[in-house]
């Protein structure tokens, strides 16, 4: 009983990536957000965005970023837990990008982006990368309401 008293503990404070999004502030720079999820009333955590084993950008002070993307990458975050990459000149073809969010331990998800397909950033595109099931509802309400009428 103490076992699973303690791994329940452990999992229940655990931090986790919940959402990666992306879209192009124009066409040739990327935005990607990272949202976490902490245990109630935890620190701060840390986030870093990596391509492989290079580090983009960090919020920590005492990781450094690798040299080319010095003047091309930028991470902040922002209230709501809420990790966001700014990178400029997103090279054609696909790109890894790897969120990680380290507090007691390190949770991270990895998104493919390919530029060609990258749609630009607006409500509409965060909504089509995060609630597909919600947009889809809001698109067919006006479809059933017309029903309702017949």
């Amino acid at each position: 009983m103490l076992y699973l008293s303690y791994s329940l503990f452990c999992f229940a404070s655990a931090q986790k990536v919940t959402q990666l999004s992306y879209c192009s502030i124009d066409e040739h720079h990327l935005r990607m957000d990272c949202k976490y999820s902490l245990p109630a009333e935890s620190p701060e955590a840390v986030c870093k965005y990596t391509q492989g084993e290079r580090v983009l950008d960090t919020t920590d002070p005492e990781e450094e970023q690798h040299a080319p993307f010095k003047t091309r990458a930028k991470v902040r975050i922002f209230p709501g837990n809420n990790c966001r990459l700014l990178f400029k000149n997103l090279p054609n073809g696909k790109s890894n990008f790897t969120c990680n969010i380290k507090q007691t331990e390190t949770a991270s998800k990895t998104s493919v982006v390919e530029k060609k397909l990258l749609l630009p950033c607006s409500a509409l595109s965060v909504l089509l990368q995060s609630c597909s099931g919600l947009l889809l509802t809001f698109m067919t309400l006006p479809m059933l309401l017309e029903f309702h009428w017949l």
